[in-house]
């Protein structure tokens, strides 16, 4: 089954310019139906599927510093892996999006890491970034939401801030196949609870972290 856009939609690279043009101008992107119908269905549909038990409780930190804590964060994860045709189209679509932006940006993107995301009724992530400055080597972060129908009510929204400084930010509702990408270094962002079961799928793009032969693991 091909994921793609329909006749009457922009084409992938139409979208990847455009996701291009914003983060060269503003270091950030906020496209709305950016991805194709079809995937942002595979996808739900998928995550629906998903057994319970290979969701995760999701925490902070890496490898060794990695801490479970609801203060931070409430969500659940299911790290994508390319097992299931719609995680295989996923990871070809963002593959395809890499290729497009090292091309254009010279970003130097090498790898990418993604989960499924699920946030009840309730839960959140508190405002955080992806990676801090010179210590990590996640430079693009990427979120798609899988929500169709959703309201304003229901809440929920990605909190994207310009800076450190920046307490009003800007409010994203987790509109079924959105993509958001920015500067994994440079926004602060937080994810607001939300009425209704939440879906989305996030991943950080990375640069090459192997040092002296030894391969820096993609999570």
């Amino acid at each position: 089954m091909p994921f793609g856009h329909s006749g009457d939609t922009p084409t992938d690279d139409t979208i990847f310019g455009l996701i291009a043009n914003d983060l060269e101008q503003k270091g950030y992107s906020i496209r709305h139906g950016a991805l194709p119908l079809s995937l942002s269905n595979a996808l739900l549909d998928y995550q629906h599927s998903i057994s319970q038990k290979q969701f995760e409780e999701a925490g902070i930190g890496r490898g060794d510093d990695f801490v479970k804590t609801e203060f931070v964060r409430k969500d659940e994860i299911c790290w994508i892996n390319g097992d299931s045709e719609a995680g295989a189209a996923w990871l070809d679509w963002t593959s395809n999006l890499k290729t497009f932006l090292n091309r254009r940006l010279f970003l130097g993107l090498f790898s990418f890491e993604s989960h499924f995301a699920h946030y009840a009724p309730g839960a959140y992530y508190k405002r955080h970034l992806d990676a801090f400055r010179g210590e990590a080597n996640r430079v693009l972060s990427v979120v798609t939401y899988l929500n169709p129908g959703w309201q304003n009510a229901d809440g929920g929204e990605l909190v994207l801030y310009q800076d450190e400084q920046d307490m009003t930010g800007i409010k994203v509702a987790p509109l079924h196949g959105t993509v958001v990408v920015f500067l994994s270094e440079e926004f602060p962002h937080e994810v607001l609870p939300a009425t209704r079961d939440r879906y989305s799928v996030a991943g950080w793009f990375r640069v090459n972290g192997s040092i002296d032969n030894r391969i820096d693991p993609p999570r």
